[in-house]
C-alpha cells in the first residue's frame, strides 16, 4: 500500500477521519508523534471498494429464499435493508433487488421478481430494527413485495434532525465512518437480467456498513440530546397506515395549467388513463412511453382524426403510432362527454400562497412571521426547519388560525399530525410571535 492511500484501522472503524501533514500541522499534531512519517499522506477517507465477504449470488429459486430465511433467523440484531428499483424505466415502483445484511451474517441479495411476495423473508425479520437510508423510498416498494418493519431507524431522517449538512448514504459513510462507497450505478435500469456483477457489488456495498452508520448517528444523536425526537419520528412512520390511493392523478400532468377549458381537461384526463393503462401493460414508466408535453397539446388541440394527431410532437414514435386509435378516441369521447371534470376540486388544504393575500391578508402576513419563527428555530436546534415542522401544518395552522393561543396551535398542530416532539419545540414560539403582531 502506496502512502498516498494509507488507510488507519480496520473496516469497522467507526468515525475514521484523515488529514494530510499539512492539515495536522494546522492541528498541532506531529505526524512522527503518532508513529508515523512526516511524509505520510493520510487519506480523509478510505475506499470502499467492495463487501467484506465477497459479492455473493443473487437468490431466484424458493430453496434458496427459504434458506436465506432461515440464515436470517439465526444471527440477530438489527437488519439493513436497501432495494434496487428502476424509477423512470419500468411501471410502478416495485424493486427490482433486495439487499439485507444482519449482525454478522453474509450480505443477501434477493430478485423480487423471481417470487410472488417475499412474506418469508418479512416473517424472518419480525421484531427486529429495520435499518433503511430515507425509508420514504423503499418502504413503498417493500410493501408491494409484503415487507413492512414493526421497528425502523432512517438513518438518512436521523441525519438530517441531526443537522448533517449531508446526508445521502455515501455522504454519511464518509463523514462519520471515514469510507467512500461506490455510487457510480445508482440510475441503472435494475430490471435488466442478469445484473451485471459490478452492479450487484454497488447494491451490496449499501447495506455493508449501514448497522455502523446508525450506531454512529445515534452517538451524535445523543450527544445533541435529539435521539428521542427521531425515534417519534420512526415509530410514526411503522405505525403509518398505507397511504390511500391520490385521487385524480392525472392533475399532477406537468404543464396542466395550459389546459384552459373542462372540455380540454376531460380529453388530458382520459388521455392519461389511457397512457396509464397501456404503460401498465407494456411495463414502462409512462411518461417514458409518451411524456406529458405530448398529452397536453394533444388535449389543446383535440384532433379529430389520425393523421392530425400524428402531426403533434411526441405521437410519432413506432409504439404510439400503432396505439393512434386508442388516443384518438379518448379525445373524441371527451368532445361528447356531458359530464366533464371540473376546472378545479375542493381541497381541504389551503389554497396557492400566492392567492392568500387577497383571499386572508392575515393568514398571509401570519404565514410570513411563523416563516421567520420556523427560520431561528430551525438554526437554534440545527436541523431544516421542514423537518422540524411539516411545511403544510405550518401553512394549515397559518391558514386556519392566524393569531393562534398556544393552545390552539397545539391542539392544531397535533390534529394535522405534528409529532409530539416538534409540538413541544415550535407550539409556543410561534403562538408568541404570531401573538405579537396581532
Amino acid at each position: 500500500m502506496t502512502k498516498e492511500s494509507t488507510p488507519i484501522g480496520g473496516q469497522n472503524q467507526a468515525y475514521g477521519e484523515g488529514f494530510s501533514a499539512d492539515e495536522l500541522e494546522k492541528l498541532s499534531i506531529d505526524p512522527e508523534d503518532l508513529g508515523l512519517s512526516p511524509d505520510l499522506v493520510i487519506p480523509p477517507s478510505v475506499p470502499l471498494n467492495e463487501p467484506s465477504g465477497g459479492v455473493p449470488s443473487v437468490i431466484d429459486t424458493y430453496p434458496e429464499l427459504e434458506e436465506a430465511a432461515e440464515l436470517l433467523t439465526k444471527h440477530s440484531g438489527p437488519v439493513a435493508i436497501d432495494t434496487e428499483r428502476a424509477s423512470g424505466i419500468r411501471y410502478g415502483q416495485r424493486p427490482f433487488l433486495v439487499q439485507i445484511k444482519r449482525g454478522d451474517s453474509p450480505i443477501v441479495l434477493i430478485d423480487p421478481e423471481a417470487f410472488e411476495d417475499l412474506t418469508v423473508i418479512n416473517r424472518a425479520l419480525s421484531g427486529a430494527e429495520w435499518i433503511i437510508h430515507a425509508s420514504s423510498q423503499d418502504l413503498p416498494s417493500l410493501r408491494m413485495v409484503r415487507m413492512h418493519p414493526s421497528r425502523l431507524f432512517d438513518t438518512e431522517l436521523a441525519g438530517r434532525i441531526a443537522g448533517l449538512p449531508r446526508v445521502g448514504l455515501g455522504a454519511m459513510t464518509e463523514e462519520l465512518l471515514g469510507y467512500a462507497l461506490a455510487k457510480e450505478h445508482s440510475a441503472a435500469d435494475w430490471s435488466q437480467r442478469p445484473l451485471p456483477t459490478p452492479w450487484l457489488n454497488y447494491a451490496a456495498l449499501d447495506v455493508e456498513l449501514l448497522v455502523d452508520l446508525r450506531d454512529a448517528v445515534v452517538e451524535l444523536l445523543r450527544q445533541q440530546g435529539k435521539l428521542d425526537w427521531a425515534l417519534e419520528e420512526f415509530e410514526a412512520i411503522c405505525d403509518a397506515p398505507d397511504p390511500e390511493p391520490k385521487s385524480d392523478p392525472w392533475r399532477k400532468t406537468k404543464g396542466i395549467r395550459q389546459v384552459r377549458s373542462p372540455r380540454q381537461l376531460t380529453a388530458l384526463r382520459n388521455l392519461w388513463n389511457e397512457r396509464d393503462l397501456l404503460a401498465r401493460h407494456k411495463d414502462v414508466a409512462p411518461k417514458r412511453l409518451l411524456p406529458d408535453s405530448a398529452l397536453i397539446a394533444a388535449a389543446k388541440a383535440m384532433p379529430s382524426s389520425v393523421p392530425q394527431l400524428q402531426r403533434i410532437p411526441g405521437f410519432h414514435a413506432k409504439l404510439i403510432k400503432r396505439e393512434s386509435v386508442r388516443w384518438v378516441r379518448a379525445i373524441q369521447e371527451a368532445a361528447r362527454e356531458e359530464n366533464l371534470v371540473p376546472y378545479s376540486i375542493p381541497s381541504s388544504s389551503p389554497p396557492p400562497i400566492k392567492a392568500w393575500e387577497s383571499k386572508r391578508p392575515d393568514s398571509a402576513e401570519s404565514l410570513k412571521i411563523a416563516k421567520e419563527t420556523m427560520s431561528e428555530l430551525a438554526e437554534q436546534y440545527s436541523m431544516p426547519s421542514e423537518n422540524l415542522l411539516t411545511p403544510e401544518h405550518l401553512r394549515r395552522l397559518c391558514w386556519e388560525h392566524p393569531y393562534p393561543s398556544e393552545e390552539t396551535a397545539i391542539e392544531a398542530l397535533r390534529g394535522y399530525g405534528a409529532r409530539n416532539w416538534q409540538i413541544d419545540l415550535v407550539a409556543h414560539p410561534l403562538a408568541r410571535d404570531l401573538a405579537e403582531d396581532a
